[in-house]
């Protein structure tokens, strides 16, 4: 390790920055946002700086600095300037009187760089390659920050105030149990949910050592690809004590979750079903009593053909805490991955999303509603009944032409498109090994597909 990252408060120093181009201004403005005294001396400051010198935040001297620059004894000194004989001079002087040098020309010249922060005050995170490259400590910092919560500022701030508390609460030895609890309890992520009312009545449970109720997650695990969950799910998906999931999870999301939780296939099959749906309810009442942080991981979305409702209906039935994250559901992922816009001004004003495997295992539609001029209908779990539903929607009036695609494992590296009309994709469907999952996609838009096709 070539450098030690240490928070420095930035009003106790004052700082000197010497030029004034976009390196320097980017030093500034940070050192601004913490409190700092600056002075800046530069013949031809970036317009931030002189933003800053006009409203009174910084000090700027509008000059060249010179190799016979004087500085305050214990300053932090940043030499931003193209000139390296000039920045060696005054790296000299500077030291001579105890300041702390910044060479922004000679990483190998530092007595302390500027890391990249991800600011959620009062909690701060900063990435560093010791000065070695700032454009990959940048990245790294976009990839984190990503990842951060911007409410994890309002985190910090409760646990900040939380510590009186537990000080008057609780005897040395007995904080750091409570933190533990605390943090791996639900208080943090009501407070992250907006619920602080919920997050007080845990906290003040936690100080009292009394056993809280777990909760259950409901998180929509997207149409395969795991890029495209959300930030909430991921960080529930890393968070879960118990993990109940479905078939169509893709085991890359399943890899995100701790190892130390335990996990359930539950999934669900035509024909085959792992666990009735009232068994997976009951499951996770169980779990949730016990005390126990519970993933409900679904395929797609929990709301769109995920039988989420009902294990809400269940849950909320027993009192147990839920929360619902919406993950991107089939029909908008698989048509996305396949250059099939549902809606398009000159094809299609609508969508309908139905599905072709109703609960008394028929594919009875109301097919005479489906037929409609400028409207795109999208069929889940329609491929083992798609000969019946093309002869259906053709008997209630649809074009027997009319574009029909077939996405199967869309979003995923192995994603195949098929193309046909109502007339043909039966026979299509006869001749072609097409396996689960597929979504149907049917409408004038499909032809769009070779036009717009990404993948």
């Amino acid at each position: 390790m070539m450098t030690l990252p240490l928070v420095l408060r930035g009003d106790v120093r004052p700082f000197v920055i010497i030029g004034g181009g976009t390196v320097a201004a980017r030093k500034v403005l940070t050192l601004v946002n913490a409190g700092a005294q600056v002075r800046v001396i530069a013949p031809e400051p970036d317009s931030n700086i002189r933003q800053l010198a006009d409203g009174g935040q910084i000090h700027l001297e509008e000059r060249s600095a010179t190799t016979s620059e004087t500085f305050p004894a214990q300053a932090l000194v940043v030499l931003a300037t193209d000139d390296i004989a000039l920045n060696e001079a005054l790296a000299h002087n500077a030291r001579s009187v105890g300041c702390l040098v910044c060479r922004s020309d000679d990483s190998t010249d530092n007595d302390f760089i500027f890391p990249a922060v991800i600011d959620r005050s009062p909690l701060l995170v900063s990435v560093s390659t010791s000065g070695a490259s700032p454009a990959l400590t940048r990245h790294i910092r976009q990839r984190l920050e990503a990842f951060l919560p911007a409410d994890l500022s309002t985190l910090a701030e409760y646990a900040e105030a939380l510590r009186a508390r537990v000080k008057l609460a609780l005897p040395l030895a007995e904080r750091a149990g409570f933190w533990r609890r605390w943090m791996n309890g639900r208080a943090p992520e009501m407070i992250l949910a907006r619920r602080p009312d919920i997050a007080d009545a845990e906290t003040a449970a936690c100080l009292q050592g009394t056993a809280t109720a777990g909760e259950v997650w409901l998180v929509g695990a997207g149409p395969g690809d795991p890029d495209l969950l959300t930030f909430r799910a991921l960080r529930l998906i890393q968070s879960a004590d118990i993990v109940f999931y479905d078939r169509l999870v893709n085991p890359q999301i399943l890899d995100l979750i701790d190892p130390a939780a335990e996990r359930y296939y539950v999934g669900k099959q035509k024909s085959l079903h792992s666990v009735p749906q009232d068994g997976i309810n009951q499951l996770l009442v169980e779990a949730a009593l016990q005390g126990k942080r519970v993933l409900r991981l679904k395929g797609g979305d929990p709301f769109i053909f995920g039988r989420g409702g009902e294990e809400i209906e269940e849950l909320a039935k027993h009192g147990i805490p839920f929360q619902i994250v919406p993950g991107i559901t089939a029909a908008s992922g698989c048509a996305s991955y396949a250059g099939i816009p549902l809606t398009h001004r000159d094809y299609a004003q609508s969508v309908r999303f139905v599905t072709g495997h109703l609960k008394n295992e028929t594919c009875d539609l109301p097919w005479h509603e489906l037929v409609h001029p400028g409207q795109t209908l999208v069929i889940y779990m329609g491929l083992t009944g798609l000969p019946h539903i093309c002869r259906q929607l053709i008997a209630a009036g649809m074009r027997p032409e009319t574009p029909v695609a077939l996405v199967e494992k869309g979003t995923l590296p192995d994603q195949r498109v098929h193309i046909g009309s109502l007339a043909s994709m039966p026979d299509y469907v006869a001749s072609h090994d097409i396996a689960a999952p597929t979504l149907t996609i049917v409408g004038d838009v499909v032809s769009l597909h070779d036009k717009l096709s990404w993948r």
